[in-house]
């Protein structure tokens, strides 16, 4: 019996090192292939990427950052102006010919987001988010949500005035009880 205990145990040592050894070298075929195809990499990371631009676009997320180019520039004119108001005209034109360069910069910040929606989000995942902010419903979603925003910034901020009246009140009654008067 010890014999045929030992037998097995050796039996199952070598299903194990077999295991391990097929599973390396998997492991290795599949670095070796992607290392000689940079290309089918490259194509798999541009198909994510553009994915998540996709997304960053479709989801309006790029409406916020287009608008604070024109927004940074109102607030140079009226900066400069305010002091010196003889350079409104030239201000102007210089703006106005300074803006195609800055709008790139909006583009730059959707590559970032892209970059990052890359790094949290599947390939499948991002083509799921995609369909929707391409359907109907997707569509109607980033249209209601600057009046959303406007509508739940108003509405937190009665909120957060009645639970900031309700909690000094409940804490005035809970300390009154304890001998403190607040």
């Amino acid at each position: 019996m010890p014999a045929e205990h030992n037998r097995a145990g050796r039996n199952a040592i070598k299903l194990l090192m077999l295991g391990l050894a097929l599973v390396l070298e998997i492991f290795f075929l599949s670095a070796h292939t992607l290392a000689e195809d940079p290309a089918a990499t490259q194509a798999s990371v541009q198909e994510q990427l553009n994915l998540a631009r996709a997304l960053v676009v479709g989801s309006g997320m790029s409406r916020s950052f287009s608008v604070i180019i024109p927004q940074y520039m109102d607030q140079i004119a009226t900066n400069l102006t305010q002091t010196r108001p003889e350079l409104i005209r030239d201000l102007n034109i210089v703006l106005t010919g300074l803006q195609p360069e800055f709008d790139k910069q909006a583009d730059e910040m959707i590559d970032i987001a892209a970059h990052i929606y890359v790094r949290l989000l599947t390939v499948q995942e991002l083509k799921a988010a995609v369909a929707f902010f391409d359907s109907p419903a997707g569509k109607k979603y980033v249209e209601t949500q600057p009046g959303f925003l406007n509508e739940a910034v108003a509405a937190l901020q009665g909120w957060q005035s009645k639970i900031s009246t309700s909690m000094m009140t409940r804490v005035r009654e809970e300390m009154k009880k304890k001998g403190h008067e607040l």
